[in-house]
Formats: C-alpha cells, structure tokens, sequence
C-alpha cells in the first residue's frame, strides 16, 4: 500500500506547528532534576509535570493560569530496552508534533519539574493506567486541523479568566490529541480515580465557595478539559519532591560564604603580638 499524498494543509500544518515547538531564548530552570535522581523516586502512574519554554507553552501557561505547560506520564520498565543501547524510555506524553510518544528521563533535565502521585492508588489500578497509556503509542495529531494551532500563537489572548480553560478546548480536532493532560486524566478515569472533588453543597462538606468555582468544576469533569495544573492543584494527587525523600539536613548544607567565613575565624583567634 502507498502512503496517502500530501495536501496544502498538511504542509501548512507540519510548519505551523514546527513554529510553536520552537523554544523560547532566556529560559533558566531554578531547580532542575537529573534523570537518575527522578527514576530513583518516580512510581509507575506518577504524572511529571514540566515547565516548558516552547512558544506553545507560554499560550498553555497563560489560559491555565500555572507555571506547569506540560503532563507526562512515568511508565517504569513498560518499555523494552532500545536495541542500539541508548536510554529506556521512560515517560508517555503527547505532543502536538509528534502525537503519543515514549521518551527517556533525559529530555526534562534542563526544565523545572514536579511530581504528582495518585495516593492510595492499587497495584492493578496503576498497572491500567500504564497499559492504557502504552495502548496509545502511535496516536497523531492531525495536522490538517489548522484551528486548533493557530489559537497557540497568541501566548496572551484577550479572553476572560472564566472563557480560557474553554479556550484549550477549542478547535476542529480532539483535543486529546494536542493537550498533554487529556490523554493521562482519561486513563485516570479508566479507573474511576479523581482528579478534582466533587461539587456538594451538604451541610459539614467541602463545597466550592462561588457560582464560578462550581460551574469551572463542572465543565473541567469530561477529561478532555482537564490542564497540567489540575494535578498539582488536586486534593488525591500527593506532591513528591525528590531532595526530600531520602533525607534532608539542613544543617549539612554548604552555602558559598562558608568558605570566607571559615578563613575570617582563624585569622581572628591568631594572638597579636605584644606592643613594645
């Protein structure tokens, strides 16, 4: 069989959305994890959110309001070992130019990152999730879909607060296959495990505070609504940082001005020698 030929649309598409996975100059993480570090700590099913510096990221971090632009999902050992000895792939995560795709560790060195772990999630619920994340590996974007790119390259749209998480939704495609969060909140939902509290106005229960706060939760339920930060913000999501899971000191920490001050206090305590 002979692949399909290419359109107009698809050229157009293929470099609309090269531009918006170009990364922006002047990035510098604060805290950034290494890969042996993170595989150390990271569980299959936890979700790592990314601070990412693309074009499109800055649109995402502007409609969700959150540092976090990005969601991809730790898989442990699902993936077999790469024949030409390079790193395993690790990570499940979706992109808008190359679709459902497995990636090692090593490409979220250089950014700011957070781990999100479902608490009190069973052996067999997370085992689902990972299949279910693996089962969509090849899953594309349809680039013809020209809508849902274009509404990325404004990085600040000038929509209301209460209209921008709709604004992700927007498009002639499924959104699943452009927004990262969607695919890994729909294998959550597999499992029946929530990502935000319900909506209850009971006596001597939670209950969102404002008619907005209710109608936001509401429309974030279907999966395909759902952003990087809903994670971070979820009561049933645990955050996991990696410099404290294996102890930390605080006193066997070394600032820079230790080493001056070290010099500065022999030299005080040297005697002086007497007067003549």
């Amino acid at each position: 069989m002979t692949a399909p030929a290419e359109t107009v649309l698809d050229r157009i598409g293929r470099w609309l959305a090269g531009r918006l996975q170009e990364e922006s100059s002047g990035y510098e993480p604060y805290t950034p994890s290494d890969p042996e570090t993170l595989r150390r700590v990271l569980q299959p099913g936890d979700i790592l959110l990314v601070e990412g510096n693309q074009k499109i990221s800055a649109a995402i971090k502007y409609l969700t309001q959150s540092t976090w632009s990005h969601a991809a999902l730790y898989v442990g050992d699902a993936m077999p070992e790469p024949e030409d000895g390079s790193e395993r792939p690790r990570l499940i995560e979706v992109t808008m130019g190359e679709g459902c795709v497995a990636v090692p560790l090593s490409r979220y060195q250089t950014y700011n990152t957070r781990i999100c772990r479902a608490s009190g999630l069973s052996p067999e619920d997370r085992a689902e999730v990972v299949s279910f994340m693996v089962g969509k590996l090849g899953l594309r974007y349809d680039l013809k879909n020209i809508f849902d790119m274009l509404r990325y390259f404004m990085p600040t749209p000038p929509v209301p607060v209460r209209w921008r998480r709709r604004m992700l939704a927007f498009g002639s495609g499924d959104p699943t296959r452009a927004i990262c969060s969607t695919l890994i909140a729909e294998a959550y939902g597999r499992i029946r495990y929530p990502i935000l509290p319900e909506i209850t106005l009971a006596p001597g229960r939670a209950s969102a505070q404002s008619r907005y706060s209710r109608q936001e939760i509401l429309h974030i339920r279907h999966y395909s609504l759902y952003t990087p930060r809903d994670f971070d913000l979820s009561p049933y999501f645990r955050i996991v940082k990696p410099t404290l899971e294996y102890g930390f000191d605080y006193r066997a920490v070394r600032w820079s001005d230790d080493a001056a001050r070290n010099a500065v206090e022999p030299a005080q305590a040297e005697p002086q020698p007497p007067a003549p």
